[in-house]
């Protein structure tokens, strides 16, 4: 965890996600909804799934909420932004400006806000956002009239009690979000579940109205407003990276040895889920549910017979190319006997198991009797296939310390 300051000069608690080798190519700011906190399902998942396409994604707790100080009640609308463009200058400061902003339902409108002051944002995300920050008063039912009448009252939001004050609600009146919508020339993603109770789908259609091109909508069909089924958030994460990358440049230095290092993080709060960096591309490894996983991504074993599938398809090909044979298309179906788990509970001991996988190969082309009995040999020759026949050696150590094994 860390904290920056505030123009108040308040502390934020905040997260900073990382890709797997901590080398992002881009920051991003994540605002989460009104009265969350960057603990909430959407805000972790969404930041993680930033994370592992290769952004370092900032998220905190607005003033008064979740870890932050200062008092909740004597915040407003105009606060939250002042809140984001902290975190902007700290991004700035400490690493680089962000160049991507997402936000959660109010949190999305307090985004936009805070990108139009935010030179260094190019493309802004919004989920489930109204297209007027007064909406927020619908949440406030029962309330306005005492509000009114003696300045504060206590509402019940998500089944918390917040103290709400009548500057609050006036901060809100004097918003305009279409208005600077209509003046910012950035990129817009909407993302908006046609399901949500709380924020009409009708709000991102005005949205994306009001929004000059390039801009773009993602119908979120079935998720909630508040995202709290986890395949939604992964979703909704995966889906803004990769719409992200588009609007926002993603160096390409040349890291040695690229093809070689090969990086894994495992954090804290996932059980299996883990992020990989393999040279410039990013991959996701996980188990099955039905061990307690996400199942967002292959199992350790599958990546090793994916690796002993692809390989086996590209010695194929470069040979059947080097003999001038028809080959047009190469299947390879790879099976493991063993799963990871049941060897990783077994992991201090010998119980005798060895690993057998099992591979067949489909060629299509025009090739004879020979050449199929030959490519089938060339098969036993791919470098994977070598290397998990052979005698391997793993030296192990701990980073910046001295104990290895």
């Amino acid at each position: 965890m860390i904290s920056f300051e505030n123009s108040a000069g308040k502390q934020l608690s905040a997260k900073l996600y990382m890709p797997a080798d901590r080398k992002p190519h881009n920051f991003a700011i994540f605002a989460h909804c009104f009265t969350c906190n960057k603990n909430f399902t959407a805000v972790r998942y969404i930041s993680a799934a930033l994370a592992a396409e290769g952004f370092g994604v900032l998220s905190f707790d607005f003033t008064g909420l979740g870890m932050s100080e200062g008092d909740f009640s004597e915040t407003n609308f105009s606060g939250s932004i002042d809140d984001l463009t902290s975190a902007a200058a700290f991004l700035e400061k400490e690493y680089v400006a962000p160049a991507l902003i997402v936000g959660h339902s109010l949190g999305g409108a307090a985004a936009i806000f805070a990108a139009n002051e935010i030179q260094a944002i190019k493309a802004v995300v919004t989920i489930g956002t109204p297209c007027s920050p007064q909406h927020v008063t619908n949440l406030l039912t029962g309330g306005i009239e005492e509000i009114e009448k003696k300045g504060a009252a206590e509402i019940n939001i998500g089944g918390r009690p917040f103290t709400i004050k009548k500057q609050f609600v006036e901060d809100l009146k004097d918003q305009n979000l279409l208005n600077v919508v209509r003046k910012m020339r950035k990129a817009f993603l909407f993302l908006h579940s046609p399901q949500d109770k709380i924020v009409g789908i009708e709000n991102a259609a005005d949205l994306y109205a009001a929004a000059f091109h390039p801009k773009s909508f993602v119908s979120l069909d079935g998720a909630d407003h508040l995202l709290s089924n986890t395949k939604d958030a992964k979703y909704a994460g995966d889906l803004i990276a990769a719409w992200a990358t588009r609007y926002i440049e993603v160096p390409r230095k040349r890291e040695v040895p690229t093809e070689k290092h090969v990086v894994a993080y495992l954090g804290s709060e996932e059980k299996f889920t883990t992020e990989i960096k393999a040279g410039r591309h990013h991959l996701t490894a996980d188990e099955p549910e039905s061990f307690g996983g996400n199942d967002f991504g292959p199992s350790p074993y599958a990546f090793v017979a994916s690796g002993l599938a692809a390989c086996t398809a590209m010695t194929l090909r470069l040979y059947a190319e080097r003999k001038k044979w028809d080959l047009r298309e190469v299947y390879v179906h790879i099976s493991h006997e063993k799963t990871h788990l049941e060897d990783c509970r077994k992991c201090e001991s010998e119980d005798g198991k060895i690993d057998h996988f099992d591979r067949e190969i489909e060629l299509v082309g025009d090739l004879d009797e020979a050449q199929k009995k030959r490519l089938l040999e060339i098969a036993d020759k791919c470098p994977v296939h070598k290397t998990l026949e052979s005698k391997t050696h793993i030296s192990t150590k701990l980073k910046n310390s001295g104990i290895a094994l």
